[in-house]
């Protein structure tokens, strides 16, 4: 009998992205409160593919916070793990969209109620039961969450979890850059799994050369079994014990921005390792991988926002289907 009441279980950032959609009368720009931050987007693309999940987390006692909370509920993820702080308010982010739906952020976050989330609030039966345990670098920003992060993944990884891990580096959330490549290089030595963006990989290799600089990384941190590196509209690459595989990306037009396209791009990452492990991988397998991910992160990007805008099974196979 399988023990495991969660297959995913992601700690983190839960907050409300105003992306901009549109202008009023007098010419100002509307903005539009999208449900997002990346470890709840990455559950919300696993419950789409049929995934047990559950969130562990901290928003405000207001308004934001009780959307948040319903739209996770919404989405099926278990909010057994969702705390909320009467004292901070939930945590916001601005998003300016470039013309190529690239996006700036702007935080509220000074302090958010994401950062607050305390050790003693972790809910232990959550990282004890589930199968892969995911989280980021911005619940390593600040105390007291950068404490229950490190304490949720030893409690998933004595609990035998598999452990991913995506830095999504946002440099205004850092002291400085010197502070943020230290807390990723302690996560990327905790992970089974990794997605990592190729800024990101230079950033922390200082190699532009990618295939170099992905070398560099897996020598630094053997325990990463499973490497994942996106490249926006390029596609993506696997590199998996002596295998390398590169996929382009799905370039079909319409793209809006790319809110959650690579936290897409993650969880059909991990629904992979879900139904295949992590033990005798072949090229063709991570190719067939790397397809439905791109295919998958591309269509987040062809609407506003992320947690509501995941595509289903089905919609990703009919652009499979279509190129």
């Amino acid at each position: 009998m399988d023990h495991h009441a969660f297959d995913v279980a992601a700690l983190g950032e839960l907050l409300i992205d105003f992306t901009q959609n549109g202008g009023s009368e007098q010419g100002n720009p509307l903005f539009e409160a999208n449900p997002g931050g990346a470890p709840a987007n990455v559950l919300a693309m696993l419950c789409k593919l049929g995934r047990r999940c559950a969130f562990l987390g901290k928003v405000g006692a207001d308004g934001f916070g009780d959307q948040l909370a319903a739209t996770l509920d919404e989405a099926g993820i278990a909010l057994q793990g969702l705390r909320r702080d009467s004292a901070v308010h939930t945590t916001l982010a601005i998003v300016h969209t470039k013309p190529d739906g690239d996006r700036d952020f702007s935080f509220y976050r000074a302090p958010g109620a994401d950062m607050m989330l305390r050790p003693d609030e972790l809910d232990r039966a959550i990282l004890e039961r589930c199968r892969i345990f995911h989280f980021g670098s911005l619940s390593l920003t600040d105390e007291p969450c950068r404490s229950a992060t490190r304490e949720a993944l030893e409690i998933a990884r004595k609990s035998g979890a598999l452990r991913s891990f995506d830095p999504n580096l946002r440099p205004p959330l850092w002291p400085d850059l010197e502070a943020a490549r230290a807390q990723i290089a302690w996560g990327l030595a905790q992970c089974d799994i990794l997605k990592i963006a190729d800024n990101e990989l230079e950033f922390m290799t200082g190699e532009p050369d990618l295939l170099r600089a992905a070398d560099m990384l897996r020598a630094r941190y053997p325990n990463i079994r499973l490497m994942n590196v996106t490249l926006g509209a390029d596609g993506s690459r696997a590199y998996y014990g002596d295998q390398y595989v590169a996929v382009p990306g799905c370039c079909l037009g319409g793209v809006i921005e790319t809110t959650g396209a690579g936290d897409t791009f993650c969880a059909c990452v991990l629904n992979f390792v879900l139904e295949h492990g992590l033990d005798g991988l072949t090229e063709d397998a991570l190719r067939a991988m790397l397809r439905f991910a791109n295919a998958a992160a591309y269509l987040v990007t062809t609407k506003r926002g992320a947690i509501r805008s995941m595509p289903s099974r089905s919609a990703v196979e009919a652009i499979l289907y279509a190129i």
